[in-house]
């Protein structure tokens, strides 16, 4: 029996076996409790409330806009749908860089609010004082390297990362940072495997990619993009396992004929005296 069939809920322990028994840890992001119970019944080990959520719920071109009241909401209603899954929840942009204090201050409200399982915040060595001011308060704290969208403003591209050998190293050491520090798990975005799979050897953490090949411990899709609700995002290392967008137009299109045909609702669908 694998371990997580064996466990009822998954926790930061629970991701540690994993590594150790090289079972493949699976992750998508959920945003709100239709979609986040399904998710926790389709078997994810770790749902996160991304700050994707920026994208792909408000329309917004990048993730630097979504506050914290918007991630506390939408892990709100993530927590209410799950029963297995460990719940990480995003520190939005502009509430853990630079001060500590704000960090911690940040990630308390998110565990009392939203009643959450864990942090994610993007960065190395500029953000690892934050990181160790959360950690004095026992909330988990998983690190985020390569690809940190809510630093886009600075990099000018969603190119692959780390491509270079003076960044790689960087990569490298801010990895062992991180897990040094005291991160419980880390997601690599958009490396090279061949970088991704050397991180995931020299640490005893797990590594989770998205965009960083199949040699590390795990993989993370937004939920939108692989169900393909959303269209415009197609980067090379997306796999769309339906096409929900053309599905649900159809849908919609079918419902507003027959509302206008005046076929629904027809007797069946009414209610007599």
């Amino acid at each position: 029996m694998s371990v997580h069939a064996e466990a009822r809920k998954v926790t930061t322990h629970t991701l540690q076996e994993m590594k150790r028994a090289g079972e493949p840890i699976t992750m998508l992001t959920a945003y709100d409790y239709s979609l986040a119970k399904l998710v926790d019944a389709g078997g994810v080990d770790v749902i996160l409330v991304g700050d994707s959520a920026s994208n792909v719920m408000a329309g917004q071109v990048t993730t630097v806009p979504i506050t914290l009241d918007h991630m506390i909401y939408h892990a709100q209603c993530v927590q209410r749908a799950v029963d297995r899954a460990l719940i990480v929840v995003d520190l939005p942009f502009g509430s853990y860089q630079g001060n500590s204090k704000q960090a911690l201050d940040s990630s308390i409200r998110i565990m009392k609010e939203a009643e959450a399982h864990a942090v994610k915040l993007e960065g190395g060595s500029e953000v690892v004082e934050s990181i160790r001011r959360i950690l004095t308060a026992g909330i988990p704290v998983m690190g985020h390297l390569g690809l940190t969208p809510q630093s886009i403003y600075k990099f000018g591209t969603y190119t692959v990362r780390a491509k270079e050998d003076e960044e790689a190293e960087k990569l490298l050491a801010d990895a062992r940072l991180l897990e040094e520090a005291g991160c419980f798990a880390l997601v690599l975005e958009k490396i090279p495997r061949e970088l991704a799979a050397r991180v995931a050897q020299e640490l005893s953490i797990p590594v989770i990619g998205i965009g960083a090949g199949p040699d590390v411990d795990g993989q993370v899709l937004v939920l939108h993009d692989m169900l393909g609700i959303t269209m415009d995002f197609s980067p090379r290392f997306l796999r769309r396992y339906l096409n929900l967008a053309d599905s649900i137009e159809g849908a919609i299109t079918a419902y507003c004929a027959d509302v206008r045909s005046k076929d629904f609702p027809n007797e069946e669908e009414s209610y007599s005296s």
